[in-house]
């Protein structure tokens, strides 16, 4: 099973729109952005899709049509970004529910949603404390 991407790439994505803005260029395009994460411009519009449903980002139409931050950096944290482009929980049970007449069937589902339920509190703690300005920051520090 490989690792989920999103999150990195969706964080990748607001902060190189957001010295991008820095520079000048309040507007990005899709193909911009995917020049950086080096990956296809669809795989960025998907995001970017994501992005402007929770109100991250903004699109515009027509001429000088791309992408553009719809607010500060420093008012978007690492939750903001995990809770728009992750659609469920990071743990999920079974796909079919387990033999309830097995003692271990019975019980695995409680006994594994205590566990997942503290993972899940702890990862939101952290990713509230870290805003995309604090990224894009630690980012252009290790050049």
């Amino acid at each position: 099973m490989s690792a989920n991407s999103r999150l990195t790439i969706a964080a990748h994505t607001l902060a190189w729109m957001g010295l991008n803005e820095s520079f000048g260029h309040p507007i990005a395009t899709s193909e911009q952005v995917s020049e950086s994460v080096n990956t296809n411009p669809v795989v960025i519009r998907r995001l970017l899709g994501q992005l402007r449903e929770a109100g991250l980002v903004e699109s515009r139409r027509g001429a000088g049509a791309g992408w553009s931050l719809a607010r500060p950096l420093e008012s978007m944290t690492l939750l903001d970004v995990y809770e728009a482009v992750e659609p469920g929980p990071l743990f999920g049970m079974h796909r079919t529910p387990p033999n309830a007449e097995c003692p271990v069937g019975f019980g695995i589902q409680p006994a594994m949603q205590s566990v997942y339920d503290e993972i899940e509190d702890t990862l939101r703690a952290k990713l509230t404390r870290t805003t995309i300005a604090q990224v894009l920051r630690d980012v252009l520090a290790t050049r």
